[in-house]
């Protein structure tokens, strides 16, 4: 019988292809295996938004159970295809970020400071690495002001999110 380190996935369409890409990135050994730090990677690579619990879920999930620490794309691929087909890990839209930003901007500004979101983002909740916070600032302050105009960034993301969503379902926001 032959193992699944020997084994090669058969890709039958786009949707495993573009998975198996991503994946086959961190396959250094060549062997479809990827050490299972690098999964919440992977996810991203695809688009995908996962919480730190949501990639332990899908560490569980399709960790081989014989080599510890490891996974293997006939894992993972499986897995992923559901989680997709099933829109989970998706980035929210942007209504939805426009409504948490709006609970943020208790005085309807139209933005919210950069020390109000740092405490948020930094010491609440799920917390941002360093790295998330570099990233998402740079994106999002506004120089100038040192706000961050929520509607703007808000589209700056919308632009940026074209990976795994149609053109045609983004909508931009404009505020009433």
């Amino acid at each position: 019988m032959a193992s699944k380190e020997t084994s090669k996935v058969i890709i039958n369409n786009d949707l495993e292809k573009k998975i198996a890409d991503a994946f086959e990135v961190f396959d250094h050994s060549g062997k479809q295996t990827v050490d299972v730090r690098e999964i919440g990677t992977i996810l991203r690579s695809l688009g995908c938004c996962p919480s730190e619990a949501e990639i332990q879920e899908v560490l569980l999930a399709t960790e081989d159970k014989e080599a510890t620490g490891s996974i293997h794309l006939a894992n993972f691929l499986p897995y992923m295809i559901q989680k997709i087909s099933e829109h989970r890990f998706y980035p929210a839209d942007a209504e939805t970020l426009l409504a948490a930003f709006k609970t943020l901007d208790e005085e309807s500004k139209g933005y919210i400071t950069k020390e109000k979101i740092t405490k948020l983002i930094m010491e609440e909740g799920e917390q941002f690495t360093q790295e998330e916070y570099d990233e998402m600032m740079q994106i999002a302050v506004d120089p100038t002001t040192d706000t961050i105009p929520y509607e703007y960034y808000i589209n700056q993301l919308m632009v940026e999110d074209d990976y795994l969503q149609d053109n045609s379902n983004k909508t931009t926001v404009t505020e009433k």
